[in-house]
Protein backbone atom coordinates (compact mmCIF):
# COMPACT_ATOMS: atom_id res chain seq x y z
CA UNK A 1 0.00 0.00 0.00
CA UNK A 2 1.33 3.45 -0.90
CA UNK A 3 -0.02 6.57 0.78
CA UNK A 4 0.57 8.72 -2.30
CA UNK A 5 -2.23 6.80 -4.04
CA UNK A 6 -4.81 8.22 -1.62
CA UNK A 7 -6.80 11.33 -2.54
CA UNK A 8 -6.09 14.61 -0.74
CA UNK A 9 -9.32 14.17 1.22
CA UNK A 10 -8.34 10.66 2.36
CA UNK A 11 -4.88 11.84 3.39
CA UNK A 12 -6.28 14.81 5.33
CA UNK A 13 -8.77 12.56 7.14
CA UNK A 14 -5.76 10.62 8.46
CA UNK A 15 -3.29 13.47 8.83
CA UNK A 16 -5.26 16.21 10.56
CA UNK A 17 -6.02 14.17 13.72
CA UNK A 18 -2.33 13.14 13.88
CA UNK A 19 -1.25 16.79 13.54
CA UNK A 20 -3.77 17.88 16.17
CA UNK A 21 -2.38 15.25 18.57
CA UNK A 22 1.20 16.42 17.98
CA UNK A 23 0.21 19.98 18.86
CA UNK A 24 -1.84 18.92 21.89
CA UNK A 25 0.82 16.63 23.36
CA UNK A 26 3.60 19.11 22.61
CA UNK A 27 1.74 21.83 24.51
CA UNK A 28 1.10 19.50 27.44
CA UNK A 29 4.71 18.27 27.50
CA UNK A 30 3.55 14.68 27.16
CA UNK A 31 6.58 13.33 25.32
CA UNK A 32 5.48 9.68 25.41
CA UNK A 33 2.16 10.50 23.78
CA UNK A 34 3.83 12.92 21.36
CA UNK A 35 5.98 10.15 19.82
CA UNK A 36 3.45 7.31 19.96
CA UNK A 37 2.61 7.44 16.22
CA UNK A 38 6.23 7.88 15.10
CA UNK A 39 7.61 5.26 12.74
CA UNK A 40 10.10 2.74 14.07
CA UNK A 41 12.64 4.21 11.64
CA UNK A 42 12.17 7.70 13.11
CA UNK A 43 12.35 6.45 16.69
CA UNK A 44 15.62 4.64 15.98
CA UNK A 45 17.17 7.84 14.66
CA UNK A 46 16.20 10.02 17.59
CA UNK A 47 18.52 10.92 20.40
CA UNK A 48 15.79 10.66 23.00
CA UNK A 49 17.73 12.36 25.78
CA UNK A 50 18.53 15.40 23.64
CA UNK A 51 15.05 15.50 22.11
CA UNK A 52 13.49 15.24 25.56
CA UNK A 53 15.53 18.24 26.75
CA UNK A 54 14.52 20.29 23.72
CA UNK A 55 10.93 19.21 24.10
CA UNK A 56 10.83 20.20 27.77
CA UNK A 57 12.54 23.58 27.39
CA UNK A 58 11.26 24.95 24.10
CA UNK A 59 8.93 27.91 24.59
CA UNK A 60 7.56 27.48 21.08
CA UNK A 61 6.94 23.73 21.42
CA UNK A 62 4.96 24.28 24.62
CA UNK A 63 2.87 27.21 23.38
CA UNK A 64 1.51 26.28 19.96
CA UNK A 65 -1.91 27.49 18.91
CA UNK A 66 -4.27 24.58 18.42
CA UNK A 67 -5.51 26.28 15.26
CA UNK A 68 -3.35 25.86 12.18
CA UNK A 69 -3.86 26.37 8.46
CA UNK A 70 -3.35 23.47 6.07
CA UNK A 71 -1.15 24.64 3.17
CA UNK A 72 -0.64 21.60 0.96
CA UNK A 73 0.50 18.05 0.30
CA UNK A 74 3.68 16.98 -1.46
CA UNK A 75 3.84 13.39 -2.72
CA UNK A 76 7.20 11.65 -3.14
CA UNK A 77 8.09 7.98 -3.26
CA UNK A 78 6.33 6.16 -0.43
CA UNK A 79 5.57 9.28 1.65
CA UNK A 80 3.50 12.43 1.71
CA UNK A 81 4.58 15.68 3.30
CA UNK A 82 1.86 17.86 4.77
CA UNK A 83 2.51 21.54 5.37
CA UNK A 84 0.73 23.69 7.95
CA UNK A 85 0.92 27.36 8.97
CA UNK A 86 1.44 27.37 12.75
CA UNK A 87 1.22 30.16 15.31
CA UNK A 88 2.31 30.50 18.92
CA UNK A 89 0.12 31.58 21.78
CA UNK A 90 3.03 33.57 23.27
CA UNK A 91 5.14 34.78 20.33
CA UNK A 92 4.31 36.93 17.32
CA UNK A 93 4.66 35.49 13.85
CA UNK A 94 4.02 32.33 11.91
CA UNK A 95 5.95 29.10 11.50
CA UNK A 96 5.90 26.32 8.95
CA UNK A 97 4.82 22.95 10.31
CA UNK A 98 5.81 19.81 8.42
CA UNK A 99 4.68 16.23 8.92
CA UNK A 100 5.74 13.29 6.75
CA UNK A 101 3.45 10.26 6.65
CA UNK A 102 3.77 6.81 5.15
CA UNK A 103 2.83 3.21 5.79
CA UNK A 104 4.76 0.97 8.15
CA UNK A 105 3.51 -2.59 8.60
CA UNK A 106 0.11 -1.64 7.18
CA UNK A 107 -0.42 1.37 9.45
CA UNK A 108 0.07 5.08 8.74
CA UNK A 109 2.96 6.40 10.80
CA UNK A 110 4.78 9.71 11.21
CA UNK A 111 8.21 9.61 9.55
CA UNK A 112 9.12 13.23 10.35
CA UNK A 113 7.60 16.21 12.15
CA UNK A 114 9.03 19.66 12.64
CA UNK A 115 8.25 23.34 12.96
CA UNK A 116 10.48 25.91 11.24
Amino acid sequence: MNIIDHSDEEILAIANPLWDDLIKFSNKGQYGKFIRKFSYELLLGLNEVELGKQFAHSELARNLSEESDFLGIIRRGQHVTLLYRVRSTTREGEWLGRMVLGYEKGEVRIFAASIF
